[in-house]
């Protein structure tokens, strides 16, 4: 018997998506247990990995785990802490990328201005914590697009204000 056959599709181990520690296949199923995060279950057709307790969906990209959102709140979440992490590396974000996927997920939840000065009213800048908002390139153009869910410009050096905290006002 093919050894390859005994574990779930993604080998005999993983790093849970959670907490990073490194996970047991059980063999013989598709599942992967964490001693503090309970059963993640391997979905050979569609790539995923499911946490059974909590229904969260997972997907990989260069050995990377990025969970699947079905709630703006959700992505919201997860960029608001990407972006904590930034200020604390000493960087500021210029600019948020957001994976095409959630475009009409998040529509509601941007901000909106119109510049003062253009030229054409309809034309308004989509914002996210004070920063602008761009939706990523079609997945044929970039296929990691399919799985990562955005993308934060970055350069060096402290916000002038720091306009993160506005998730919290």
């Amino acid at each position: 018997m093919n050894p390859g056959l005994q574990y779930p599709m993604f080998g005999p181990e993983i790093q849970c998506p959670h907490c990073r520690q490194t996970i047991p296949a059980l063999t013989l199923t598709d599942t992967y247990l964490c001693p503090r995060h309970g059963a993640f279950e391997a979905n050979p057709k569609n790539g995923e990995l499911i946490h059974l307790q909590s229904g969260r969906h997972w997907r990989r990209w260069n050995n990377e785990w990025y969970r699947q959102h079905t709630h703006p709140d959700g992505i919201r979440f997860e960029i608001h802490e990407a972006l904590d992490k930034l200020y604390t590396q000493g960087f500021r974000a210029t600019r948020v990328i957001i994976a095409r996927r959630y475009q009409e997920l998040m529509s509601g939840y941007l901000e909106r201005s119109t510049p003062w000065r253009s030229e054409q009213p309809e034309v308004t800048a989509a914002r996210l914590y004070g920063l602008p908002v761009e939706f990523s390139p079609d997945t044929s153009d970039d296929a990691c697009w399919e799985v990562i869910n955005f993308d934060l410009e970055k350069e060096p050096g402290v916000p002038v204000r720091y306009p993160y905290f506005r998730l919290f006002e």
